[in-house]
C-alpha cells in the first residue's frame, strides 16, 4: 500500500474504542443512574476519560517498543528470520501457559477441586501474571539480543540456518 494515510481512517475507529470504552462509558452512567446519588454526570464520565487516556499511554508505548523492536529485526532478513522465530515461540509458549491455567481454573470449579493446588490456582492473580509475561518477553529479547551478539549471528549466517532447520 503505497498511501498509507488510507489505514488512518480505521486508526481513528480503532482508537475511539467502540468496545472496550463505550462499555466502561455505559456501566458507569448505569451506575450514575441506578446509584440516584447526588453526584453529577460529568464526575462519573471521569472514569471512562481516564481509562481512554491508560488507553493511549499503554498502546502508545507498546507501539514505540514493537517500533523499536521490528526495526532492529528488519535490518537484515538473517535478523528478521531470528526475531520472528524468538517472538513466536515465546508467544507460543505464553499463550499455552494461559490458555492451561484457564483450562484448569474452570476442570477445578466444574470437578468441585479445592485442594491446595487447586485452591491457590483459583486465586491466582492475572494482573500479576501480566506483569510478569511483560517481564518474560523483555527478558526474551534481551536474552535473544545476547545471545545473537554472543553467537555472532550476523557473521555466521550458516549458524542461524542450521537453528531453524533443527538439528
Amino acid at each position: 500500500m503505497n498511501d498509507a494515510w488510507q489505514i488512518y481512517p480505521i486508526g481513528v475507529l480503532f482508537g475511539l474504542g467502540f468496545d472496550t470504552a463505550t462499555e466502561v462509558a455505559l456501566i458507569a452512567i448505569s451506575v450514575g443512574v441506578g446509584v440516584s446519588s447526588a453526584v453529577p454526570l460529568w464526575q462519573i464520565l471521569v472514569l471512562p476519560l481516564l481509562f481512554t487516556c491508560g488507553m493511549v499511554l499503554t498502546d502508545t508505548t507498546d507501539g514505540v517498543t514493537m517500533r523499536l523492536a521490528y526495526g532492529w529485526a528488519f535490518l537484515t532478513p538473517l535478523k528478521k528470520i531470528y526475531y520472528n522465530l524468538t517472538v513466536t515461540v515465546m508467544s507460543v509458549l505464553v499463550a499455552f501457559a494461559i490458555g492451561g491455567i484457564e483450562l484448569a481454573q474452570v476442570l477445578g470449579v466444574e470437578l468441585n477441586l479445592s485442594s491446595g493446588f487447586w485452591s491457590w490456582l483459583e486465586n491466582l492473580d492475572f494482573e500479576t501474571m501480566g506483569f510478569a509475561i511483560v517481564a518474560i518477553f523483555v527478558l526474551t529479547w534481551a536474552s535473544a539480543y545476547g545471545v545473537w551478539r554472543y553467537k555472532k549471528y550476523d557473521q555466521n549466517p550458516s549458524a542461524i540456518i542450521r537453528l531453524v532447520e533443527g538439528p
